[in-house]
């Protein structure tokens, strides 16, 4: 008898309604939350790899501003360039 009564006290109802409402029907609801924050992580994850990437590049930049020695060794790797009395040969590994 008290459970029925305490089921339809308008209060109880009402909070009921209420917190379904937000766990399911809201725009922000539960599941969209867990979703955002599951992106969040990977951006987050994402950008320090990013960061890492950033540094490494910025010291094989100033490495190839200084060393000429690795200038050609870059451009002879990457863009194929050759000096006058030579030949390039190309393997390709399959």
């Amino acid at each position: 008898m008290f459970l029925l009564n305490f089921i339809k006290n308008k209060y109880f109802l009402t909070i009921t309604a209420l917190i379904a409402w937000l766990l399911f029907f809201d725009k922000n609801d539960v599941f969209t939350q867990h979703e955002t924050v599951s992106k969040l992580n990977k951006l987050k994850t994402d950008q320090s790899y990013y960061i890492t990437e950033i540094e490494k590049n910025k010291i094989e930049l100033q490495e190839l501003k200084t060393n000429t020695e690795s200038l050609e060794k870059f451009a002879r790797e990457k863009y194929l360039m050759k000096k006058d009395n030579e030949d390039v040969f190309v393997f390709v590994t399959k």
